[in-house]
């Protein structure tokens, strides 16, 4: 196992993830996004803003996280998370 420390002020990285725990982050990310999306809708109908709101914010995040673990993994098609 590869242990990495970044030095004083900077988080400390073990890089002991394997390919098969990015793999299973993804797919409960992307289970996840399905289910944010359920909720604003159901908020939409009932007229609950607040939750509308709360659920979208949360649906957008997990668009990114996905979006990184794709790159991470190196998905064809997703060349840069920050775009």
């Amino acid at each position: 196992m590869f242990h990495m420390s970044t030095g004083a002020g900077n988080p400390y990285r073990s890089y002991n993830r394997t390919w098969e725990e990015i793999e299973k982050m993804l797919e409960e990310a992307e289970k996840r996004l399905v289910q944010w999306k359920e909720w604003y809708e159901q908020c939409r109908k009932t007229g609950d803003l607040d939750g509308m709101k709360e659920s979208a914010r949360t649906h957008k995040a997990l668009q990114g996280v996905v979006k990184t673990l794709k790159w991470t993994l190196g998905e064809e098609g997703i060349e840069n998370p920050l775009e």
